[in-house]
């Protein structure tokens, strides 16, 4: 009779497992586009770091990036067994955090007040001369900021995870969405350490090298490619910020979603437009809601200043 139920309690244990590696499959496979924003995103954060300083900011935000998930894996459960209507509010307002915060890098950049384009640049020279106390100011300021943003981003990967493996018992829910959360930080913070140290292992090579061959080939490569690659995630991750934060919100608000659906349709059977069009239209919509955000605080916040000289 105990061997019975041992072999019983296997049977479910090895069910359980195997219920949590199909699941895991399915969500990996679903997540994969939020991981490379993620990854663009978080590349783009750590831009403008002093190179031996590189690696501890990346594992900065990587803490900070288990910390959100330690946060959000437990919250996300509760909400999803008690309140699931709640999931999509917040997914909504991160979307629209996400916009606001594209908007206000591209408007920075293009549109730079005066006082900001001399106090940006006052800072970046004062950095670049060594000031011990800006450079813990400016490094606390990046990281902070990939924290925020990886908030979103990990908030997206579980609400999607969580949507594969409702229904599914509540131990195969937990278990999967751990493992996702983990797996992703792991690769995310993984893959962003490499990219930052890509010029690093260039000068590598060339110093094995002494030179000569191949292998000076690849390092001189390397050293040549790092900072152009870093520039091109730089705009990626800010053109992400448009395709998550619009995706989010097309999702999220039944009336854009179906005024999309109806963009979509006459398109779908053009192979090329019919793949191209959808992330356009996200990206602009992600744009759009972010400017207009960006207008809202900016005339608020110069409300506020004349009501408080008065």
């Amino acid at each position: 009779m105990a061997g019975l139920s041992l072999l019983t309690l296997l049977d479910d244990i090895a069910s359980v497992l195997d219920d949590v590696a199909l699941m895991s499959k399915v969500a990996a496979k679903k997540t994969a586009g939020v991981l490379g924003d993620d990854l663009a995103l978080n590349a783009q954060q750590v831009t403008g770091i002093r190179a031996e300083r590189e690696i501890p900011v990346v594992w900065s935000v990587a803490k900070g990036s288990f910390r959100n998930k330690l946060i959000l894996v437990p919250a996300a459960l509760l909400v999803s067994a008690f309140a699931p209507w709640l999931i999509m509010p917040v997914l909504l307002v991160g979307g629209l955090y996400l916009c606001y915060e594209g908007a206000e890098k591209v408007l920075e950049k293009y549109l730079p007040h005066h006082n900001q384009e001399k106090n940006e640049s006052t800072h970046d020279s004062e950095i670049l001369e060594g000031m011990p106390e800006d450079l813990i100011a400016f490094e606390k300021k990046k990281v902070k900021g990939a924290i925020r943003t990886d908030f979103i981003l990990s908030l997206e990967i579980i609400v999607i995870t969580l949507g594969i493996v409702q229904g599914h018992p509540q131990l195969t829910q937990i278990v999967v969405v751990s493992l996702i959360a983990f797996i992703m930080t792991c690769g995310v913070y993984g893959l962003v350490a490499g990219i930052v140290k890509l010029d690093d292992l260039g000068f590598y090579f060339q110093r094995k090298s002494e030179g000569k061959g191949a292998l000076n080939f690849l390092g001189n490569s390397l050293v040549s490619t790092a900072p152009k690659l870093m520039k091109l995630l730089t705009v990626v991750g800010t053109v992400a910020m448009f395709l998550v934060g619009g995706g989010i919100i097309e999702h999220s608000i039944p009336a854009v979603h179906h005024f999309t659906e109806a963009l979509f349709s006459p398109l779908s059977a053009q192979p090329i437009l019919g793949s191209v069009f959808p992330y356009l239209l996200t990206g602009v919509l992600g744009l759009l809601a972010g400017a207009i955000l960006v207008g809202i605080f900016t005339l608020f916040g110069l409300v506020k200043q004349r009501v408080f000289r008065r």
